[in-house]
C-alpha cells in the first residue's frame, strides 16, 4: 500500500503563514503528480495546487501569488507554503499523490487524512 502523512496545519492570524508537508511512503515504484486540495464542510473538495514530477505547477486562481507548491522527489514529499493567509482559506487540506506501486502497472490516486488550517480575522 501507499500511505500519505501530512503535517503543518494549525491556527494562524490573517496575514500569517503556514507550511504544509506531505510524505508518501510504502511500496512505491513511482510517484507522478502530487497536489493539495481543500474542502469545507458540505462543499466539494477543490484543487489548491499541483506539481508534476518535473516541476510543472498549477494553482487555483484564489491562491496565485500567495501559495507556493514544491516537492522533493528523492523523498516523495510535497510542500505547500501558504503566505498572506485569509479567513477564506480556512478548510481541511488534503494531500494527493498519483503513484504506481511495486508489482503493479496501474497508477492510483492516494489521499492523506487531511490537516486543518484555520485563519482567524
Amino acid at each position: 500500500q501507499v500511505q500519505l502523512e501530512e503535517s503543518g496545519g494549525g491556527l494562524v492570524q490573517a496575514g500569517g503563514s503556514l507550511n504544509l508537508s506531505c510524505t508518501a511512503s510504502g511500496k512505491i515504484f513511482r510517484v507522478d503528480d502530487m497536489g493539495w486540495y481543500r474542502q469545507a464542510p458540505g462543499k466539494q473538495r477543490e484543487l489548491v495546487a499541483s506539481i508534476t514530477n518535473d516541476g510543472v505547477t498549477n494553482y487555483a486562481d484564489s491562491v496565485k501569488g500567495r501559495f507556493t507548491i514544491s516537492r522533493d522527489n528523492a523523498n516523495n514529499t510535497v510542500y505547500l507554503q501558504m503566505n498572506s493567509l485569509e479567513p477564506e482559506d480556512t478548510d481541511v487540506y488534503f494531500c494527493k499523490a498519483n503513484a504506481v506501486r511495486w508489482g503493479s502497472w496501474l497508477r492510483y490516486g492516494y489521499w492523506g487524512q487531511g490537516t486543518q488550517v484555520t485563519v482567524s480575522s
